[in-house]
């Protein structure tokens, strides 16, 4: 067996441990699985979001759909830089300025340009407050003007936090939904501050009761 074909195969089970952990559940609402483009953003109040997200995708379309994770977090130890690097072909960014030798915007503008869709989490941070989104960064709405064509689908994932509590080393079996809206665009001449509350809106609109 390949390299290649290892990496992929701990991806399946990676996913299997996923979903049976949390019974992960994919509720497409406003738009359904399809081979087309899509940068997919997301809440983010725990490090196993992105595969959470990744994991309810089909088999074809998780293939071609890449996290954009933090360096910082990923690069930390042989195991987890091998699983993000490996096995989830994450895009991972330097998120602070003093030390970027790359610009995040392009990094993920790059994959877009090959073909490949992106997960984005448009907090920029893990959201460990009591407020149920954080404000968005410009991030999103720069790489939607960089790369026009590409869907945006808003996901709200509900359930991630208690399942995967901050300082927690073993996950909490738990139920998680990942609730998938329609797809939207940046629209000619819309200004930053209104399509970062625009699509922000879209994400909340998303979310389901607290349980």
């Amino acid at each position: 067996m390949s390299t290649h074909e290892i990496d992929r195969a701990l991806g399946r089970l990676l996913c299997a441990f996923a979903r049976a952990l949390t019974g992960a559940r994919a509720r497409w609402l406003g738009t359904a699985p399809a081979a087309t483009q899509r940068i997919y953003f997301a809440n983010h109040n725990s490090h196993g979001d992105f595969v959470l997200l990744w994991a309810s995708l089909p088999a074809d379309l998780r293939e071609r759909t890449r996290p954009v994770a933090g360096a910082d977090y990923w690069n930390k130890g042989a195991l987890r830089r091998y699983v993000a690097q490996r096995v989830l072909r994450a895009v991972l960014i330097d998120r602070d300025p003093a030390t970027r030798t790359q610009d995040p915007i392009e990094q993920m503008a790059h994959v877009l340009d090959e073909g490949d869709s992106l997960i984005v989490f448009p907090e920029g941070t893990r959201n460990t407050t009591d407020a149920p989104l954080l404000p968005f960064k410009s991030g999103l709405y720069h790489l939607a003007l960089r790369c026009p064509d590409v869907e945006l689908v808003p996901v709200w994932i509900d359930n991630a936090r208690r399942v995967m509590p901050k300082g927690a080393v073993i996950p909490v079996p738990l139920l998680v939904t990942l609730s998938f809206g329609a797809p939207l665009r940046a629209t000619p001449g819309e200004d930053k501050a209104a399509f970062l509350e625009r699509t922000r809106a879209a994400l909340l609109a998303l979310r389901g009761p607290e349980v």
